[in-house]
């Protein structure tokens, strides 16, 4: 499905989320510096598709100029948004029937971002190319980076070389499940009973530390995702595949009784028509994105 962030954030309380502004495509720069004025979103700052696709084109903006490299380049609608101050991030699953007045967390992963160590003498180059899952993300990291990859990282000094908690971009996902609490279900509880009608899906977190999150403190939401989302905690190296087989079931089972019983509410199936609808605007965004 086609979700636009902008319209997600749009229903949850701003008091969970950083600062964020919508960027259509084609309009005058001019205008773009008019939106972050008024929103008072400070560089450095995030920019992202509004319509996404596993952290494709998500980029940290540091100056005007990279502002203005971005939306000339962009043929889609995007997001501004203020940095997140905090370095943990977690993706916290949450279900919730529409008879109940409590949910459950089914799952939680951490992200371990794409973090290269200095020794003295290797440049950040041979860091990544002695990783072999950094590997797979040196194209993306030389069209970044450039010359830059040749600078040799003091002994201890470490370097953030993707900021984004995205399996795509080369995030390791770790099931951290097992520290599932009550009081960390009644903090997200609270949270997700004040977004309408909302029962199925991720919420992308990132947060100080753990025991201030189970208190309700010091966290911001980076995303909400709904029914497209994947509990991606099966994405741990350590889980087999016949384990995220059996956690796809166990969540689409979910996603099953919750629309019935919405459909028993009133809320209709998506038709055929719709349906075709929302995916071939998938299909279009997607390539735009893919190829940004």
């Amino acid at each position: 499905m086609a979700e636009s962030k902008k319209e997600i954030y749009d229903i949850i309380p701003p008091q969970y989320y950083p600062k964020t502004d919508l960027i259509h495509e084609n309009i005058d720069f001019e205008k773009v510096k008019d939106v972050l004025e008024k929103s008072q979103i400070q560089f450095p700052f995030i920019a992202k598709p509004d319509i996404g696709l596993r952290g494709s084109a998500v980029k940290k903006i540091h100056s005007t100029a990279e502002l203005q490299s971005y939306h000339t380049k962009a043929n889609f609608d995007y997001l501004v948004q203020d940095l997140i101050p905090y370095e943990n991030e977690v993706g916290i699953f949450y279900v919730r029937f529409p008879n109940e007045d409590k949910g459950r967390i089914t799952g939680i992963v951490a992200k371990e971002y794409l973090i290269v160590e200095g020794n003295g003498t290797a440049t950040i180059l041979d860091l990544i190319k002695a990783n072999p899952r950094f590997e797979l993300q040196l194209n993306a990291l030389k069209r970044e980076y450039g010359n830059a990859l040749n600078e040799v990282l003091k002994v201890g000094e470490k370097r953030n070389l993707v900021p984004y908690g995205n399996h795509a971009r080369g995030a390791k996902f770790i099931d951290v499940s097992a520290q599932i609490s009550q009081q960390l279900t009644d903090v997200f509880n609270e949270i997700c009973l004040q977004i309408p009608e909302f029962y199925f899906g991720r919420l992308d977190v990132m947060y100080n530390n753990w025991n201030e999150l189970e208190q309700g403190k010091n966290f911001s939401i980076v995303e909400v995702n709904g029914a497209a989302s994947e509990p991606t905690h099966i994405y741990d190296p350590k889980h087999s595949l016949f384990f995220a087989w059996k956690e796809l079931a166990r969540h689409i089972t979910y996603m099953y009784k919750i629309s019935v019983a919405n459909h028993k509410r009133g809320f209709p199936y998506l038709n055929h028509k719709d349906g075709m609808k929302e995916y071939r605007l998938h299909l279009e965004q997607s390539n735009k994105i893919v190829n940004f």
